[in-house]
């Protein structure tokens, strides 16, 4: 397996107010191998039952950074791009090039990011949606998202292949 001293994408969470979504991104990260950010403060504790419940026993599988606020996030961040994933992006998700160090910075569930955030980070992209639709639920977003930027960046984790199963109704 390769050792990478930077990791090909990473993803942060600003201020994230939904614990059963966190859990899930933490979930999503652990099985690609991403680490993750969390913007504080949080709408909940992060040994919330419901986050741990969405995470299962993913969560000792995530490499997470916690910063106190944004500024410490952006003092701290990884060398590489702030991709803010947004419905007010400019680019769309399918157009756009990812870059080795690039961090996906996914919105509060409630509210999004406050304009000073919107306003300072490198890229904001969107993702295609139906017309008329407000937004996806965030944890779908970012696991979109990363899938996307990972694919793009050749770092997919090769597939686990499970030994057959007998369905319901098969004759051994």
């Amino acid at each position: 397996m390769e050792t990478r001293t930077q990791a090909l994408v990473s993803l942060a969470l600003y201020q994230p107010d939904i614990p059963q979504n966190a859990g899930n991104l933490f979930r999503t990260a652990a099985c690609f191998s991403v680490p993750v950010h969390v913007i504080e403060p949080c709408g909940f504790a992060l040994s919330h039952s419901k986050m741990r419940r969405a995470g299962m026993d993913y969560m000792k599988h995530v490499v997470m950074h916690r910063h106190a606020n944004w500024p410490q996030f952006q003092a701290d961040k990884p060398v590489g791009r702030t991709v803010l994933l947004t419905t007010k992006g400019e680019q769309c998700l399918p157009d756009f090039q990812f870059e080795v160090g690039d961090t996906l910075l996914l919105g509060r569930e409630s509210a999004g990011v406050p304009d000073d955030v919107h306003n300072n980070v490198d890229v904001r992209l969107m993702l295609p949606m139906t017309e008329g639709l407000r937004s996806m639920n965030v944890a779908v977003a970012g696991a979109i998202a990363v899938f996307e930027a990972l694919r793009q960046l050749q770092g997919l984790p090769s597939p686990i292949i499970l030994p057959e199963k007998n369905h319901v109704g098969d004759i051994e």
